[in-house]
């Protein structure tokens, strides 16, 4: 039996899951972004975002992975938290250099839909693959981490003023 919440029934948050991280698969962006509340919240390691800029990052990270592949387990949903367990393999475009990133990920539902993602990963380990040599020396460096973070979030708003769909409306 599946257990009633204040956001709706468990069962229906762990399908959205699923059709999250199964759109995630195809790299479909656009059924991701359908998952998520408009007022969205996502923070990782490398990310803090908020609004359409979370649909921006995967659209950006989808269509940039050509060899993305995405396996996700553990997907579960009660009393309006969820969470996910996921592996992405893809090669990292900027060192050629193939990646293994081993993802936790927990949500909370409200009106239907994700309204927040955190994401955790072993950054030292990404860097280590991504990287090479230098991740493995400095991966462990708050400076590493911070460059990495400053190179994705431009990265980000350069896709962005790209793609205005994903601007932020000034009404």
């Amino acid at each position: 039996m599946t257990a009633k919440n204040e956001t709706g029934t468990a069962g229906t948050e762990t399908a959205l899951l699923e059709t999250f991280y199964s759109c995630f698969a195809k790299r479909d962006h656009q059924g991701m972004a359908a998952c998520y509340h408009p007022d969205i919240a996502f923070k990782d390691p490398v990310f803090n975002l908020q609004g359409r800029s979370v649909a921006a990052m995967w659209h950006m990270l989808c269509e940039g992975g050509k060899d993305l592949r995405i396996e996700a387990s553990g997907i579960g949903a009660a009393n309006g938290k969820g969470r996910a367990h996921w592996v992405a393999t893809y090669t990292f475009s900027r060192t050629g250099r193939k990646v293994v990133n081993v993802i936790d990920s927990a949500f909370r539902f409200q009106d239907g839909k994700i309204i927040e993602e955190r994401d955790e990963f072993d950054f030292w380990k990404w860097s280590r693959q991504a990287l090479g040599p230098a991740g493995f020396f400095l991966g462990w460096m708050p400076r590493l981490l911070q460059t990495v973070q400053a190179t994705a979030k431009g990265n980000l708003e350069k896709f962005i003023q790209a793609h205005p769909e994903y601007a932020d409306r000034k009404d």
